[in-house]
């Protein structure tokens, strides 16, 4: 079957693509400037065609033969977003239905009860759109979800980063609003099956994992899921939506743009009241995924030994919902690194055999008093310190101890990977690189990695950063060094 995708460069589009291409469909992507999908993994294996669905005459060769046609647009966070999302959408029904499209299926957000307020313009704007593509004359498929649960989706991303990074907190009364969240992967399934529903089916279907909670207890069952103590919430009246947007753009990197409509919309209660989707899409044999595994999945950011966040084809019930390269940067958590790079006058092969022959009796490589106190504190509150030492000086296999680190990678001659075992708030990794370079030459390339939990974690981060040009500075010269004065060391030797 072939499916046009809008937004794939965005957070569901670029997620829900390479899942139809791994069900044997023929991909189009619908892209602005085709140059923003050249980097994705799966770019090799899909059409990508330039247009923009707010000029209607890029779109007939975009849709052209397409079968199925997936609306996963918006215009949140743009000034006027309302009439943008009203006139792409008008566009996208008319061209879909002069090519013959046999479906469109369109992700929105949940209808609030009609005995409720007046809907926030985030949801009441969601809801126009899937009126427009109802009424196309093409069948259409509207899912409406809640909150998605997945690294890099705005909501996930503003309850990750208040929860990480405010032990305590006065919240709006809205915190305690009933919402139904699902897991981004019960969505990109039931996108998936859509695509085959029957030609009369032409409704929306509300979609939502199992767990029925409030905002608070996604907090703490989120803290409790990413190892943080349990929170303090106070919710009070004086917090309106617009004030807390505020507030949740200063604690968070979620854009206040984008924080704004997302917060009028949690003034809703958000649960499914109904779940006829599973007379099409049945529910998978394991059950739809829990909130509590959502989570897990969500921060499952170290995979296969690799630190980097970054897209994975799995797919399986462990499969973590990592960030893709084109999620926005304020996506995915926050990741401190500290990065320093060195030419070093000597070939690869020196380079290593130093890198190699770190720790133990051959020491950090820099300022041994610093690492000397960083083992005495971790003793001090029941770590290992740096009493392991090494099992050989010169060679290190994977897996083994290396003073208060262990040795999670190792590609000989290339890259050293440790893994921090030390007390610390947060998860930490070492990285040294030789790269081979013209005239015999390499380059040094040293990366700390720093995953911090909780707020704990952000002022520890603050707190030894600074001595960071010492420390790995210094380290990062001493290798180069070392390495570059081994030949006449050897020299001497012989």
């Amino acid at each position: 079957m072939r499916c046009l995708v809008t937004g794939a460069t965005g957070y569901i589009g670029g997620r829900l693509a390479p899942r139809l291409l791994a069900e044997g469909h023929t991909v189009r992507c619908l892209a602005r400037k085709a140059g923003r999908l050249r980097d994705v993994p799966w770019a090799s294996q899909a059409e990508i065609a330039e247009g923009d669905l707010r000029k209607p005459e890029t779109l007939p060769a975009a849709f052209d033969g397409v079968e199925v046609a997936y609306y996963l647009v918006h215009s949140l966070g743009q000034a006027g977003f309302e009439a943008a999302d009203r006139e792409a959408a008008t566009a996208f029904a008319q061209a879909a239905r002069a090519a013959g499209v046999r479906r469109i299926v369109y992700l929105g957000g949940p209808e609030p009860a009609e005995d409720r307020e007046v809907p926030s313009p985030h949801l009441r704007s969601r809801a126009e759109v899937a009126r427009i593509l109802l009424a196309s004359g093409v069948p259409t498929a509207v899912l409406r979800a809640a909150v998605i649960i997945g690294s890099g989706s705005a909501s996930f991303e503003m309850l990750r980063y208040l929860t990480e990074r405010l032990p305590a907190m006065v919240t709006p009364r809205w915190v305690r609003n009933r919402i139904q969240p699902i897991a981004v992967r019960d969505v990109l399934r039931y996108l998936v099956g859509c695509a085959s529903l029957p030609p009369e089916v032409n409704r929306a279907f509300d979609i939502a994992g199992p767990d029925v909670l409030t905002f608070e207890d996604m907090m703490q069952r989120y803290a409790r899921v990413a190892g943080l103590r349990r929170r303090i919430v106070l919710p009070v009246r004086a917090l309106t939506p617009s004030l807390s947007s505020h507030w949740v753009g200063w604690v968070t990197p979620v854009p206040s743009s984008i924080a704004r409509p997302l917060v009028e919309s949690l003034i809703h209660e958000a649960v499914a009241h109904e779940h006829d989707i599973a007379r099409y899409v049945p529910d998978p044999p394991e059950g739809l995924t829990g909130f509590d595994q959502a989570v897990a999945l969500a921060l499952a950011k170290v995979r296969d030994a690799q630190v980097e966040t970054r897209w994975s084809t799995a797919s399986g019930p462990d499969a973590p919902a990592e960030p893709l390269p084109s999620d926005p940067k304020w996506s995915g958590g926050t990741v401190y690194t500290d990065v320093r790079g060195r030419t070093v006058d000597a070939p690869t092969s020196a380079l290593w055999r130093v890198i190699e022959g770190v720790g133990g009796e051959h020491g950090w490589y820099s300022f041994p008093l610093a690492w000397s106190v960083r083992g005495w504190l971790d003793r001090l509150v029941g770590g290992v310190g740096l009493r392991r030492g090494r099992r050989d000086p010169h060679r290190l296999q994977v897996g083994e101890a290396l003073d208060f680190w262990r040795v999670e990678e190792i590609v000989p001659g290339e890259l050293l990977r440790l893994r921090a075992e030390m007390r610390l708030p947060g998860r930490a990794w070492l990285e040294m690189r030789a790269q081979p370079t013209d005239g015999g030459r390499s380059r040094y390339v040293q990366r700390a990695v720093f995953l911090p939990r909780g707020l704990a974690g952000h002022l520890y981060w603050g707190a030894v950063a600074p001595f960071h040009a010492i420390v790995f500075g210094g380290m990062a010269r001493n290798i180069a060094r070392g390495a570059e004065q081994a030949p006449a060391r050897e020299a001497c030797a012989a």
